[in-house]
């Protein structure tokens, strides 16, 4: 047995001579065996039918469900919709709903905004739902915004509160609701997208139209292989021949399996149905805004993986399949006897435990104002309304939050996140709703990562500090420590970056790559000496971040052999991003990389193409004017600027890069009124507060000048430029006293640094002088 973490480590370590490097501790946590070269025939896909002749049972419980039912030509049989000459108005849109010649049909707004008659072909989804998709060229499926509703059978439209521009992302003809990529990956079998970024064209193929057998056991040729042979002549082998081991694996192995469908993630390539850990097929999303609330709980739509790593029971080996039926995807069982399987039935399934009314009892449902039942008596008692509620997406599909939180009303008072007590009591206070838990259960209440992570969000200097020792503190989750890494991206100093070049050694490929993803801005020999070993990481994610971030390097400051693993990851990295270049995001990245190459004329096209993708993704309108800024072409730098701005006033980050702008093109006025606001939405970043200052220095608002400099001192007092900012604020305006001090505190934090000691002779000179 060899080390194999260590093995790729010790590889990049030989590669990069003489750079002294140390070895992280997670390499000695993790082991394979070095085995000659793989000769073995590769697996292919054989299809449902061949697996019913052995597996029967599984196959019939499989059978009708919504993994079978995930995507299917539109037929007699798998159109549930009313075809009937049906008409669903809209916003003053009537669109029809009919058949002919034996084929679906819908008239309604198409391309541009114009009415039009669209075949539909395929299917998509059973219950509670189910969507239809409609041909277009360039080899793409569209999904229509009008689905039927099974339960209540009548069509209702996805974005029901106003009509689309058709011009909008969202917009059912545009990349929003694109089967090829937005879909297609997760509703079929060994599913090839064939994009290709050139033409702006799909040939995307699958093995079988629904989420089949091989979806979760990979392709079974070899596994037929040796069922087929007689019994006395099977050779031995690797689970049966089948290429994903399904039993008799750990928790984290089980729950990944499901993961690159049931997260919501960026993909690095089509899946191949044998990913051997998550980061290799694709990064899943962070605790972001806009996605989760700041402790975690579900917005928008995440596909549960975030969520369930979260939970205790995640924690403690729980599985999907402890709950769930892997064939029929059917839960096991009913009810609170789903839960008591593990909890104890005398303890958690009484009153004394929920409170509640049971079903049966007498009692009064929670009911809307207009007197529609919300919650009927017994809701309370049902284990998973309190601890695992959820949220409807697409109208009308629930989907539970699996992280399996207990009830915090008290964090809704101080967070604004929601808690299970107020979704029911909807005419009832947060404080209403903490007092009843705190007279039930005590006033004692466990620290929640959510205050740090809602703290970090807000960019609140003190939350720095709390921060670090989350990312550091491995009894929480990964996803947790990761997305606590990210905040940190808007703090400076030494603390914030030892805890991200900690990271870049954690056990944790999530860990590993958000850490390299925000070390962009080290010193070059720093850069070298930390990424080049992560080059050779086995993880996929984390070694092309690594190729990503030494674009641009210098080729003098790499050897042969680091040159040559360079090429290739980074390579790795542009299939990645292209495989995804249907997406604006992907485009970026590839912008980005392309710049750091020199490749300018390449950065600008896909800038472009990612704006062209979707108008209100704006980092690559920020990052464009960047380019164009460096170009000297700051009319178009500025209005790119504006633009972003304007749409998205909270984006800190790009109001101080507009300041910055403006001050470069001598709008000091301006500069200095968007600059003031960055600084009040990021009042921990201290660049900020020190550029402001310069900028209010120079139009003479003293007070606001001096106040700033001093806010930005205070955040990093070591800064050596803030430091001699401040003095010469002071000298300008002979307050030698103040200047004085300001230069011997140069001196006492840098003594062998001759600028204190120079600005401090200065500053006697000038007191003597005037005397």
């Amino acid at each position: 047995m060899v080390n194999g973490m260590k093995g790729w480590k010790i590889t990049g370590l030989i590669a990069t001579l003489v750079i002294v490097l140390s070895i992280p501790a997670y390499l000695l946590k993790v082991k394979y065996t070095c085995k000659p070269a793989d000769t073995k025939p590769v697996a292919t896909f054989v299809g449902a039918d061949k697996c019913r002749e052995c597996h029967k049972h599984e196959y019939e419980k499989w059978r009708g469900s919504h993994h079978d039912k995930a995507m299917d030509m539109a037929t007699e049989e798998s159109v549930l919709g009313d075809f009937n000459n049906s008409v669903f108005e809209y916003s003053g849109i009537k669109s029809r709903f009919y058949r002919k010649n034996e084929k679906f049909y819908v008239y309604t707004r198409g391309p541009k905004g114009e009415m039009g008659d669209f075949e539909i072909t395929h299917t998509f989804g059973c219950y509670p739902l189910q969507q239809y998709l409609v041909p277009f060229p360039g080899g793409r499926l569209q999904c229509l915004p009008i689905a039927w509703n099974v339960k209540e059978k009548k069509w209702y439209h996805l974005y029901p509160d106003e009509p689309l521009d058709p011009a909008d992302w969202l917009y059912w003809t545009n990349a929003g609701l694109n089967w090829n990529g937005m879909c297609a990956e997760c509703h079929s079998t060994n599913l090839k997208k064939n994009y290709d970024p050139k033409t702006d064209t799909y040939e995307t193929t699958w093995s079988e139209i629904d989420v089949s057998c091989e979806a979760c056991h990979g392709p079974g040729s070899l596994h037929v292989k040796w069922a087929e042979a007689p019994e006395m002549v099977r050779t031995a082998t690797d689970n049966y021949g089948l290429v994903v081991k399904t039993s008799g694996v750990t928790s984290q192995q089980q729950v990944e399996l499901c993961a690159p469908c049931h997260s919501r993630r960026m993909s690095l390539g089509d899946n191949a149905h044998d990913i051997k850990n998550l980061l290799n097929y694709g990064v899943p999303q962070l605790l972001s805004p806009g996605m989760y609330f700041s402790d975690g709980q579900i917005i928008e739509e995440v596909y549960v993986y975030a969520s369930f790593v979260q939970s205790k029971m995640y924690d403690r080996d729980v599985r999907c399949n402890d709950c769930h039926d892997v064939h029929s995807v059917k839960r096991i069982k009913q009810g609170n006897q789903l839960c008591l399987q593990c909890h104890r039935a005398d303890i958690y399934d009484t009153k004394t435990h929920h409170f509640h009314k049971k079903k049966g009892e007498k009692g009064e449902p929670i009911r809307s104002r207009d007197g529609k039942i919300l919650f009927d008596v017994g809701t309370g008692a049902q284990c998973e309304q309190c601890h695992i509620p959820g949220r409807y997406y697409m109208g009308i599909d629930y989907r539970p939050d699996h992280s399996f939180r207990v009830p915090r009303p008290d964090l809704s008072e101080t967070l604004g996140v929601p808690n299970a007590c107020n979704r029911c009591h909807i005419n009832q206070s947060n404080r209403w709703a903490a007092e009843y838990i705190t007279k039930w259960y005590g006033s004692k209440y466990k620290p929640h990562y959510g205050t740090v992570i809602d703290a970090g969000r807000r960019a609140l200097p003190e939350a720095q500090k709390d921060l670090i020792r989350l990312v550091d503190d491995r009894l929480f989750p990964p996803i947790v420590r990761a997305t606590a890494l990210s905040l940190l991206a808007s703090y400076s100093g030494e603390e914030m970056e030892s805890a991200y070049e900690r990271a870049l050694s954690d056990e944790e490929p999530l860990m590993r790559q958000t850490a390299i993803n925000r070390l962009d801005a080290l010193p070059l020999q720093k850069r070298i000496q930390l990424m080049v070993p992560l080059l050779y990481d086995p993880v996929k994610a984390v070694r092309i971040e690594a190729a990503r971030s030494l674009t641009g390097l210098p080729p003098e400051k790499l050897s042969a052999e680091q040159k040559k693993k360079f090429q290739a990851v980074l390579d790795e990295y542009r299939q990645a991003m292209e495989y995804t270049a249907d997406f604006a995001p992907s485009r970026h990245n590839l912008s980005n990389m392309y710049t750091s190459l020199g490749r300018i004329q390449k950065a600008e096209e896909n800038y472009q193409a990612a704006i062209r993708i979707d108008n209100e993704f704006y980092p690559a309108k920020v990052n464009l004017a960047m380019l164009y800024n460096q170009l000297g072409k700051n009319n178009k730098a500025e209005r790119l600027l504006r633009e972003v701005v304007q749409a998205h006033p909270q984006m800190d980050e790009v109001t101080y890069s507009l300041g910055l702008l403006l001050a470069e093109r001598e709008k000091y006025e301006e500069a200095s009124f968007y600059l003031s606001t960055a600084a009040r939405g990021l009042p921990g970043h201290s660049r900020i507060h020190y550029n402001l200052g310069l900028i209010l220095d120079y139009l003479k608002r003293d007070m606001e000048a001096e106040a700033a400099l001093t806010r930005a001192l205070k955040l990093e007092p070591k800064n050596m430029n803030y430091l001699k900012a401040l003095a010469e604020y002071y000298l300008k305006r002979k307050r030698y006293e103040d200047a004085r001090r300001i230069a011997e505190q140069m001196i006492a934090k840098y003594p062998s640094n001759g600028t204190g000691h120079r600005m401090l002779d200065f500053i006697k000179g000038m007191q003597r002088q005037d005397d």
